[in-house]
């Protein structure tokens, strides 16, 4: 039987993702159109800060530890999806350590390892069909 849960939610790590020039306007951009879609974002990072226009493009932003839990635990990730009034089994991470994407499916989410813009747009589309362009 097919796979028939919906997808609702973004979460996306910063550092390794959302950091690089070229690829992190890519996902930013692909973040802003998500919500535009009605998918709920939060960027999910270990870092104490990152810059306001990345954290602008988030409709939720966790930084460190989420109620007591830090990346790669199963449990921040769950915590991360119900920051997003979401179970984490709605919800795709994307992040570039394997680490954390192992955490983030062991919560129940999908994880996406971003090694590449195109390769993790490409994904996302067909994960939340949020077309990956304009």
């Amino acid at each position: 039987m097919a796979d028939t849960r919906t997808l609702r939610g973004l979460i996306v790590d910063y550092g390794g993702v959302l950091d690089d020039p070229a690829d992190g306007a890519l996902l930013l951009a692909y973040a802003r159109r998500a919500a535009a879609a009605g998918i709920r974002t939060a960027l999910f990072s270990g870092a104490h800060a990152v810059p306001d226009e990345v954290a602008a493009a988030f409709g939720t932003v966790l930084l460190g530890a989420v109620r007591g839990a830090r990346k790669p635990s199963p449990d921040s990730f769950a915590a991360a999806a119900a920051e997003l009034g979401l179970p984490a089994g709605d919800c795709v991470v994307v992040d570039d350590m394997g680490a954390c994407v192992r955490g983030a499916a062991a919560a129940g989410a999908v994880g996406v390892r971003h090694t590449g813009a195109e390769t993790t747009l490409g994904e996302l589309e067909v994960l939340l069909g949020v077309p990956a362009r304009d």
